[in-house]
């Protein structure tokens, strides 16, 4: 029972930071879930983040199966429940606040800053992701060249993730 409890009380405190989505606190995710609370390995949480983003649905799925390898479907739940619910809170108090500003310029600055800094969060997040899972020149390789086709041509993403899942399958990286 204490591990669930610790899961709900640790994840709920990461949904209040999470701006950005859960993506934004990979880094912080990997460290508590492998390095902290060892509830998965670095393979583990690699490989349910790659679930994560290739599944429909949002984003914080890659807490949902760190919530099932702990504790099964119960700990799913509750992982899902601790994740959500902070930040739904807050993020309707603070929508209210912010639509009923009458100050159309003060409104656009919070909305704009407050996409800066999601954004910014979750660039570096892929970063601190991709220094701690990449392990070959060519992994790293391999990263780069994504950013670099993801910016620069209009590529369909899951081209690139067939790409990498065939190297993988391959032995490459």
């Amino acid at each position: 029972m204490t591990i669930l409890l610790s899961l709900f009380l640790k994840l709920s405190a990461f949904s209040l930071i999470a701006f950005g989505g859960v993506n934004a606190l990979l880094p912080s995710l990997l460290n508590l879930s492998v390095n902290q609370e060892h509830w998965i390995d670095l393979q583990t949480f690699a490989d349910y983040f790659a679930i994560a983003q290739a599944a429909p649905g949002p984003n914080f799925m890659t807490v949902t199966l760190i919530g099932w390898h702990v504790y099964g479907v119960i700990g799913a739940l509750i992982a899902t429940f601790a994740i959500a619910w902070p930040s739904s809170i807050l993020v309707f108090f603070l929508q209210r606040w912010v639509m009923g500003m009458s100050n159309q310029q003060k409104k656009k600055t919070i909305q704009y800053a407050a996409a800066a800094l999601a954004i910014g969060l979750v660039l570096s997040s892929a970063w601190q992701i991709a220094l701690q899972i990449n392990h070959s020149i060519t992994a790293y390789s391999l990263t780069l060249a994504t950013i670099g086709l993801t910016v620069c041509t209009r590529w369909h993403p899951l081209y690139l993730i067939a790409l990498g899942a065939v190297l993988g399958f391959l032995g490459v990286i």
